[in-house]
């Protein structure tokens, strides 16, 4: 039987919603479902989700994505998940447990997002152990450590009441299979755990951070389960919440951007991985390039030994708020309150239309730092905030299009600066392959050419997030023999954009001015910090 005739299902929980796929053996996409979660936040910088509400939209999307193939569930042999890297916790019997400070149990989940372990965060980042080497040197309160170290000192009575955590791919396997299969890419991405150390919980680091005892409230496993490999099969309850058969092995789990860059890059030539980045864009924007040896690149996460592909280091920049801010930015002027429907192709035509009158003239007083939500990287600076340069009185809809633009190229100037930082630890980035979001905005994929120098390769199959997570998927139930295998069939590469040449002279000095404005808003900072 041709690969072609044997089906999997990818799954993706994202930010806002579920999505669902079923993928054959080529990396085709035969039918997609989609459900919404729920957002609570109480409180300013928490943000919170119920595990509850996730498996019943995960549940809703698969069989919405089942029924759009027109498939029989019992031609599809595997599932996989990928997840954002969102924190779940639970109690003794497997209930959820909360997080939340309204002591609700159904807010048991703290998004990614989530920044209300800052303190927790520097406090871990000073004490300078090792295993900061392996996450950029500055642990991230986007990290699950922080988090649950602060669970531990401002919830002390939902404390003892936890006895289980999960990365919320890791919790939707366990849910699925009934079997707890910790992934060598959640652990080692957000929980400190060394995959390339023989003994990968440091446990000196957790006593000196406060949480000797987390390996029994989290239950965490002293082995961990490769990226590739099988956690089961689908239990009795799960298969038939799913809509699937209980013949259907269950992938392990993989974070969202993490499924994007193995969904992007699988498929080329890996002896040429240094030259190429996968970017993972949307409501935020991951940069994921991989190498065969280890490379620290201050404020880039990692180096993280098998945590994307296997047999390979992973480094691992990001931009907390990419999508999200120029939706932000559109909610914010009034003229984009008004736009209804397509916000965002209404003003990037218009866009595309000044930029043909006016050419590099376009809002070139305008410039946008894009730290509305700090930044991730290469400044490892959760604390930094958005800079706007230039504005004048002008309030119609040109002045919303200029905002706009140099909105989208602040972001793209961002994914610039961080492609500068891997450059100079070893790699040699000329290419990027762009998906998420993003692929979706044409303005943004022709800055993200013309402002970087870099050709931008998009996938052939959209969506490389859902495609990564089939491969797992594939892999895990035989339809191919590995993890490498299965990327390289089903991760294709489709149309490339190269940069126009002739801008690079204009985009180049408006990046220098990027720079020196981030200069000047450190010694900002550091004035008005003094002054308080």
């Amino acid at each position: 039987m041709a690969v072609s005739d044997n089906l999997v299902v990818a799954v993706d929980v994202g930010s806002g919603s579920a999505r669902a796929a079923v993928v054959d053996g080529g990396g085709h996409i035969l039918g997609r479902g989609a459900q919404v979660i729920l957002l609570n936040r109480p409180v300013t910088d928490h943000a919170e989700h119920s595990s509850t509400d996730i498996w019943l939209a995960v549940c809703t999307a698969v069989r919405r994505a089942v029924a759009g193939s027109k498939v029989q569930p019992a031609r599809i042999r595997g599932i996989g998940f990928d997840a954002t890297c969102s924190l779940v916790l639970l109690d003794a019997t497997g209930a959820p447990a909360s997080v939340s400070t309204s002591g609700e149990d159904r807010w048991n989940v703290v998004m990614w997002a989530d920044h209300r372990a800052v303190a927790e965060a520097d406090e871990i980042t000073h004490l300078g152990h090792r295993v900061l080497e392996y996450v950029g040197g500055v642990m991230s309160p986007e990290m699950e450590i922080p988090k649950l170290l602060w669970l531990k000192r401002h919830l002390p009575r939902q404390w003892p009441r936890y006895a289980r955590a999960f990365d919320l791919a890791d919790f939707l396997v366990w849910r699925a299979s009934g079997n707890v299969a910790i992934s060598a890419c959640t652990v080692t991405c957000k929980w400190t755990f060394l995959n390339h150390e023989t003994i990968g919980w440091q446990r000196d680091f957790l006593a000196a951070v406060g949480l000797d005892d987390l390996p029994q409230r989290a239950a965490l496993p002293d082995k961990v389960a490769q990226l590739g490999g099988t956690a089961g099969l689908l239990s009795t309850t799960a298969a038939a919440e799913l809509g699937l058969t209980t013949d259907c092995h269950v992938g392990v789990g993989i974070i969202d951007a993490h499924a994007g860059g193995l969904g992007v890059l699988g498929g080329v030539d890996w002896g040429t991985l240094d030259r190429r980045v996968a970017l993972i864009a949307g409501t935020s924007t991951c940069h994921m390039a991989v190498s065969a040896k280890p490379r620290s690149i201050p404020g880039v996460w990692g180096p993280y030994y098998g945590a994307m592909m296997p047999g390979l280091w992973l480094n691992e920049g990001g931009q907390s708020a990419t999508g999200s801010l120029l939706e932000h930015i559109l909610d914010w002027h009034a003229e984009g309150r008004a736009l209804g429907g397509d916000r965002h192709g209404v003003v990037t035509a218009r866009i595309e239309a000044l930029l043909a009158e006016q050419g590099p003239r376009f809002a070139a007083g305008l410039m946008v730092l894009p730290d509305f939500h700090g930044n991730r990287s290469p400044l490892a600076d959760p604390q930094a905030r958005g800079v706007i340069h230039g504005l004048g009185m002008a309030s119609g809809p040109d002045s919303l299009a200029e905002l706009y633009y140099a909105t989208a190229l602040g972001i793209v100037f961002g994914t610039r600066h961080i492609l500068d930082a891997m450059n100079r630890a070893g790699y040699a980035v000329d290419t990027l392959h762009l998906t998420g979001g993003h692929v979706a905005n044409p303005l943004l994929v022709r800055l993200y050419a013309d402002a970087t120098g870099c050709n931008v390769v998009l996938p052939a199959e959209p969506d490389g997030v859902l495609v990564g997570t089939a491969a797992l998927a594939a892999a895990a139930c035989g339809l191919y023999p590995s993890l490498a295998a299965s990327a390289g069939a089903m991760a294709r590469s489709g149309r490339e954009v190269a940069p126009d040449a002739s801008l690079a002279r204009v985009l180049d000095a408006r990046y220098r001015a990027f720079l020196i404005m981030h200069e000047q808003r450190q010694h900002l900072d550091e004035l008005l910090h003094q002054a308080v």
